[in-house]
């Protein structure tokens, strides 16, 4: 069975950047892995980072169960996710667990330090899974067959400078939006504290509205998330796209993102 491994920063981060498009990849018979690295104890204004942590790890594993996918804890605590080695041991032992064909991360330019901290980790760790001679904290078995990563959009659709960003691939969310939406809903301590910290309204609200904004870039689904391909040099033998394989109609190709990386150097 093909296997799709999200590996993302925060609890909450999976359901708004990738589970739609995890979903989809379920109902085409994927394994589905959930893997958060930092224990979203900084997210709330009402608990001690403690007590936050224990309620946040609860209502991941439920999100988890909801998506139909294996979790696995966090490893660190809230902005204190950096490039560090011992980190990347535990995130490639769960890549070599997981056996995943896609990896699925945060965008490598967004509008936080633990999400390109993620990304980073995530394209680094990937690329060690043939490599007996790296060490992975707990050990686990490496694994032959081609990895292909695939980085979610910014949030807000811009780079931390605010540039606008497109995606390399869309993928048709509309299907499965109501099993994301019960997915993003079990992390119910985050409302009162993105309402309070970055002003995001309704919580659920702001899972369509992120969908529609991605939609509307494709030019063909209502609602959508976008997907860029990180350089397959290291993680697979030639040029694959695993993604666009298994959704067929389900995702679109944004032609014009794709001839601009073929453009010559000036």
């Amino acid at each position: 069975m093909p296997s799709c491994l999200a590996i993302f920063a925060h609890p909450d981060d999976v359901e708004y950047f990738a589970a739609g498009t995890m979903l989809q990849l379920a109902k085409r018979g994927w394994d589905l892995h959930y893997f958060d690295l930092c224990a979203g104890n900084g997210g709330s204004v009402q608990m001690d980072g403690p007590t936050t942590a224990t309620v946040r790890l609860a209502e991941a594993q439920e999100a988890a169960r909801i998506l139909g996918a294996k979790f696995y804890p966090p490893v660190v605590n809230d902005m204190t996710l950096t490039f560090d080695i011992e980190v990347m041991r535990k995130v490639a032992a769960v890549i070599r667990q997981s056996r995943a064909d896609i990896v699925l991360t945060h965008a490598l330019s967004d509008y936080m330090e633990d999400h390109m901290a993620c990304a980073r980790l995530a394209t680094s760790a990937a690329f060690t899974h043939g490599m007996p001679n790296f060490d992975t904290v707990p050990p686990a078995p490496t694994y032959a067959h081609d990895v292909t990563i695939y980085h979610a959009m910014p949030h807000g659709l811009r780079t931390p400078l605010r540039q606008k960003v497109r995606a390399g691939l869309y993928v048709d969310v509309g299907p499965v939006q109501d099993q994301a939406r019960k997915a993003l809903a079990a992390h119910a301590s985050q409302k009162d504290w993105l309402d309070k910290s970055q002003g995001m309204d309704s919580y659920l609200h702001t899972l369509d509205k992120m969908s529609a904004a991605v939609g509307a870039l494709s030019g063909k689904y209502v609602l959508a998330q976008g997907w860029c391909r990180h350089h397959h040099l290291g993680y697979s033998a030639s040029e694959i796209d695993p993604l666009r394989s298994a959704l067929g109609s389900d995702c679109v190709v944004d032609a014009a993102y794709e001839a601009a990386l073929e453009q010559p150097l000036p």
